[in-house]
């Protein structure tokens, strides 16, 4: 097949790219429940959600369009609820939820999460599974909804509690509530919305996993001429070729797959002028050996990483805010320009935001949002999906880089508190985002407002340093741990990131 045709693999890091009809990077969960459950309300044939979890006790939205003033409309508020509404007011519609195997036992204790399910299971067209259908150790982390074949979303945001907030992230919002009632803290996520035949092949791509889940084979949608895109939703990119790139580990008849992983040092090799990055984590050695052996030119891009001040949960802490200062301490050393920045926002009650986007800007001609994180686990351990726009390639060439200047300047400017002219006005006064950032914080302008600040690097005991580098809690393969060190951790192997390591070493060695 041709590019033309839309469905060409064009190298290991890619399975297929397709064509988009319309595509837009939706920023934080308050504005994705209002689209996503506008778009399910227009669905015709079926309505796919998978993901990592899924909580059917969450509210999706306030009832009135964020994209465009419009009447209120009358649905249930509850997504368990909602999903009942839509099946009953559609003959024709089936709705497929598929959700990650563990903490099953969570649910127990999820109040009317049990209920709903009970309510699904009498509906014959509503069908919820749990897919297990991976080694031991790994997970199903994918964040995808499929609606028609023809309008899909695919990002970092799960359908569970713990994720609505708006961009403006206010200290002690009373709207982020748990569904037992108990307040959450500020929450950043990215997905991005897509339409045309990108959600067919994201369909397909659901479809195989439900199988492999254990499901019946499913049949794709009938073509319709209906399109579930929201009325007024105004795209950021039309008629468009976007890159779909996946992790999965080897099981049964499926082999590995390790198309993120190439992808992400493909697009950090190209680079030119930036990266701009927000991760859940920090902690891949395949990406650290790709910034390394960028940092050590002569001329490197600027690389500008959003992440968290540390992770959500205590093994998480354990095996990636370790990682993470052995990672970055070793390219601090590499870094002969100062190119290579790590921040984490702050709201303007001083509480951390949390960091849960998965989104990459190379130089704003490539943009890509997924489910991958920066660590072991997305390269080679849990099934994961990422979708990228490439301006470079020939069906993109209509495209403007200022669109995802644009988007570009809309993420720095929610975090630092300023308006996207401000930032703009910033970037072209002193040249480099880094130089942006810490400009805005010697002049003290955080005061009242959101802001970046440098990542504080924990200090590591011996032991902690060690966890850290084994990546024993954070392996690029099933069963990697069991294997001898020389074969796993962060500093295996000969390569810049080792070198490195070594310079790094030798100093402290002299300076203690």
């Amino acid at each position: 097949m041709t590019d033309d045709d839309g469905d060409q693999r064009a190298s290991p890091a890619v399975w297929r790219f397709a064509k988009a009809s319309r595509a837009l990077v939706v920023i934080d969960a308050a504005n994705y429940f209002e689209v996503i459950r506008e778009t399910m309300e227009e669905a015709r044939q079926r309505i796919f959600l998978i993901g990592w979890d899924f909580d059917s006790r969450i509210l999706l939205s306030s009832g009135r369009r964020w994209w465009q003033a419009g009447r209120r409309r009358k649905f249930p508020a509850r997504l368990g609820s909602f999903m009942l509404w839509l099946v009953k007011r559609n003959r024709d519609l089936e709705i497929r939820v598929l959700k990650w195997n563990f903490a099953i036992v969570k649910y127990m204790f999820r109040g009317t999460m049990l209920f709903d399910l009970a309510r699904w299971a009498k509906h014959p067209r509503i069908d919820f599974k749990f897919d297990s259908a991976h080694p031991v150790g790994c997970s199903h982390h994918q964040k995808i909804v499929v609606i028609d074949d023809v309008v899909a979303a695919c990002g970092g945001i799960d359908m569970t509690s713990d994720r609505w907030d708006t961009s403006d992230h206010l200290p002690r919002d009373k709207r982020r509530r748990r569904p037992t009632g108990r307040l959450y803290g500020p929450w950043h996520d990215v997905t991005m919305m897509l339409e045309g035949d990108v959600a067919a092949a994201l369909g397909e791509l659901g479809r195989d996993r439900w199988k492999t889940a254990g499901g019946e084979a499913l049949e794709p949608c009938r073509p319709q001429n209906h399109s579930p895109w929201p009325e007024g939703l105004k795209a950021e990119f039309e008629d468009v070729e976007i890159g779909i790139a996946r992790t999965r580990a080897e099981y049964g008849k499926c082999p590995e797959v390790r198309e993120i992983e190439r992808l992400f040092v493909e697009q950090i090799a190209r680079a030119r002028r930036f990266i701009y990055a927000e991760t859940q984590y920090f902690a891949s050695r395949a990406i650290a050996e790709a910034m390394c052996r960028r940092l050590e030119e002569d001329d490197p891009p600027e690389f500008f990483i959003v992440n968290p001040v540390t992770a959500d949960g205590w093994l998480e802490q354990k095996a990636m805010d370790t990682a993470r200062v052995e990672l970055v301490k070793t390219l601090q050393v590499a870094d002969r320009h100062n190119r290579f920045h790590i921040y984490t926002p702050v709201n303007a009650g001083g509480e951390p935001i949390y960091v849960h986007a998965k989104l990459m800007i190379v130089d704003d001609e490539i943009l890509r949002v997924g489910s991958a994180n920066m660590n072991n686990r997305s390269m080679g351990l849990d099934s994961e999906c990422d979708v990228f726009l490439d301006i470079r390639r020939p069906a993109n060439a209509h495209v403007d880089p200022a669109r995802i200047t644009g988007l570009r300047l809309r993420l720095l400017s929610e975090h630092c508190g300023i308006s996207e002219e401000e930032v703009a006005s910033g970037l072209e006064r002193h040249g480099s985002m880094a130089a942006m950032v810490d400009a805005l914080n010697r002049e003290g302008a955080h005061s009242g407002r959101k802001y970046l600040e440098r990542l504080p690097l924990k200090q590591l005991s011996e032991a902690e340093r060690a966890l850290g580098e084994s990546g024993v809690l954070d392996p690029e393969r099933p069963g990697e741990m069991f294997e001898p060190m020389e074969r796993r951790g962060l500093f295996r192997g000969r390569g810049h990131l080792m070198r490195t390591r070594l310079m790094r070493k030798l100093r402290r060695s002299k300076s203690g």
